[in-house]
């Protein structure tokens, strides 16, 4: 019988080994998989690469994972916010390699790894320092960048439901990079606020098959303010 619902965080992020590619979901503060980020601090792989939209806020969810010397790289769109202290501080004095990818390029850079595309050209980029010393081609008069997919070797997402199959569907705009991430990774472990019976979610509404998921944690519901801060106890 298939069951990939993991007893708690710890067991299942167990496996994340030093050295790992950790592709992490969210925008800004939707989507965030808080729960498998501070089970990462407490697992203790070190030596990582992580794949985010941004470089975390405060010093809490992945701005703990990067104050806690756990990042040798990070590739992300928006490094830099009001809040971003710990990436900076880290940054600055050498201790964080940054890898600044437009973010509809990491985009396309993580499905093209999920889709199993060994390389696309792509304009954005091109003329700047982003595009390196990659190489470009002129394609219908227009000047392109050639990128290179992402991979990676565990993706921490966070849904709304999932199945003992590992089928998610998510809560609007908490979508965004999880179902590519997915694609793109050998393991993907998957938070979800409901755990469905077979069967019953929709299967119009499935978003990610459980092809793609191997384990899924039942997380609770925390009530938040706006801007997603948790609320004060």
């Amino acid at each position: 019988m298939i069951n990939k619902i993991a007893r708690s965080v710890a067991d299942a992020l167990a496996g994340i080994q030093d050295g790992a590619t950790v592709l992490i979901g969210g925008f800004g503060t939707a989507g965030i998989p808080g729960e498998l980020i501070d089970g990462l601090v407490e697992q203790g792989a070190k030596d990582l690469t992580v794949v985010n939209n941004n470089a975390g806020n405060g010093e809490t969810g992945l701005a703990a994972l990067l104050k806690a010397g756990r990042v040798r790289k990070i590739i992300c769109s928006f490094p830099r916010q009001a809040d971003s202290q710990v990436f900076d501080g880290l940054y600055r004095s050498g201790k964080l390699e940054l890898e600044l990818v437009p973010q509809g390029n990491l985009a396309e850079r993580i499905r093209a790894a999920g889709a199993g595309i060994g390389a696309f050209f792509c304009p954005t980029g091109y003329g700047t320092q982003l595009a390196g010393n990659r190489e470009t081609r002129e394609i219908d008069g227009k000047q392109y960048v050639l990128e290179y997919p992402i991979h990676g070797d565990v993706a921490l997402i966070k849904a709304e439901r999932g199945d003992r199959w590992g089928n998610l569907v998510y809560r609007k705009a908490a979508r965004n990079f999880g179902p590519v991430m997915a694609m793109a990774s050998k393991k993907t472990i998957a938070t979800v606020h409901d755990i469905a019976e077979l069967g019953t979610l929709d299967p119009e509404t499935i978003v990610t098959p459980g092809i793609f998921v191997h384990q899924v944690v039942r997380i609770e519901r925390v009530a938040t303010q706006a801007g997603g801060f948790k609320k004060a106890a």
